[in-house]
C-alpha cells in the first residue's frame, strides 16, 4: 500500500504491514478494518445484509481499483456516494431541506398578516385600553367618592351640618321677629318647623354617633 493515502493512519495501521494478495481475500474485501467500518444510523454497525452489499461492492474490484479507493479521495467519494444506505441518506437529507424550505416560505408568507395583527394589537393598546383605563379611573373615584359619602363618619359630619344650618336659621328667623320683620303667627309657624327639625336631626346625630361608638 502506497504511504501517500489520503485515508489516516488509523484506518492504514495495520493493512500497510500486509499487501493484499488476491481480490478475493478476506483482507482486500474492504478498505475498513472491522472497527472502521461506517456505523449505521440505527444500531451503530451496519446490518449484515448492508456489510455484504458493500463487500460484494468490493469483491468485483481488482487490486488497483482497490488501491485508488484507498489513495484516490475523489474516487472514493464517487464510490462512497453510489451505495444504496448513502443515496437513502441523501434523499432522507433532501426531503428535510425541502420540508424545511417549504415551512420557511409559509412563515414568510404569514409574516404580513402577523404585522397587520401586531398593528391592531398596538392600536388597541393605544387608544381602546386607554380610553378603558381612564373610564375605569373615573369609575373607580366615583366609587370612592360614594362610600366616603356614605361613611359613618361622613353621615354624622352631614348630620351636624344640617343641625348648624337649622341653628342659624332660627337665629335669623328670631331677629326677624324682633325687629318686626314678620309678624308673630308666620314666625311661629317657620320657627315650630325648624326647632322640630333639628330636634329630629339631634336625635338621630346621637343615635348615630352611640352605634359608631
Amino acid at each position: 500500500m502506497p504511504t501517500h493515502s489520503w485515508f489516516p493512519s488509523s484506518l492504514l495501521g495495520s493493512s500497510s504491514a500486509s499487501h493484499p494478495s488476491t481480490p478475493t481475500s478476506s483482507s482486500s474485501m474492504s478498505p475498513y478494518r472491522t472497527s472502521d467500518r461506517p456505523q449505521s444510523p440505527s444500531t451503530g454497525f451496519p446490518s449484515p445484509a448492508e456489510a455484504a452489499g458493500v463487500i460484494a461492492r468490493l469483491r468485483d474490484k481488482s487490486i488497483e481499483e482497490l488501491r485508488k479507493l484507498l489513495t484516490d479521495k475523489n474516487a472514493y467519494e464517487a464510490f462512497f456516494n453510489s451505495l444504496e444506505q448513502v443515496k437513502d441518506q441523501n434523499n432522507l437529507r433532501r426531503e428535510l431541506q425541502e420540508e424545511t424550505l417549504q415551512l420557511a416560505r409559509e412563515n414568510l408568507e404569514k409574516e404580513t398578516r402577523i404585522s397587520e395583527l401586531r398593528n391592531q394589537c398596538r392600536i388597541i393598546r393605544t387608544t381602546e385600553l386607554a380610553a378603558a383605563q381612564e373610564k375605569l379611573k373615573e369609575l373607580e373615584k366615583q366609587k370612592d367618592e360614594i362610600l366616603k359619602f356614605y361613611s359613618p363618619q361622613s353621615m354624622l359630619q352631614n348630620l351636624q351640618d344640617a343641625m348648624n344650618k337649622n341653628e342659624e336659621e332660627s337665629e335669623i328667623l328670631h331677629n326677624k321677629l324682633l325687629e318686626k320683620d314678620i309678624d308673630l303667627a308666620t314666625f311661629l309657624q317657620k320657627y315650630k318647623k325648624l326647632r322640630n327639625t333639628y330636634h329630629r336631626r339631634a336625635l338621630t346625630h346621637l343615635a348615630a354617633k352611640t352605634s359608631v361608638t
